[in-house]
């Protein structure tokens, strides 16, 4: 799996999440681009982008939005 700098990198959909994920800057910049100020990260999805090694981050976003339309 090719590393990714979760501090430096392009994220965009397809970006796969790696064993080294890490909640940066860049990551919450990504998100806010796809949903505005209303992104907040919490520590249930947080946890949940630590374990989704292998999915994209735009696997991610659909999870945000499921959780976001469950509450």
């Amino acid at each position: 799996m090719e590393k990714v700098d979760w501090h430096k990198n392009d994220i965009d959909d397809g970006t796969v999440i790696t064993d080294s994920y890490k909640t940066t800057q860049n990551v919450r910049r990504y998100f806010k681009s796809k949903f505005g100020e209303q992104f907040k990260f919490d520590r249930d999805f947080m946890q949940w982008m630590k374990s989704s090694v292998g999915l994209t981050m735009g696997d991610a976003s659909q999870e945000w939005i499921r959780r976001q339309d469950s509450k």
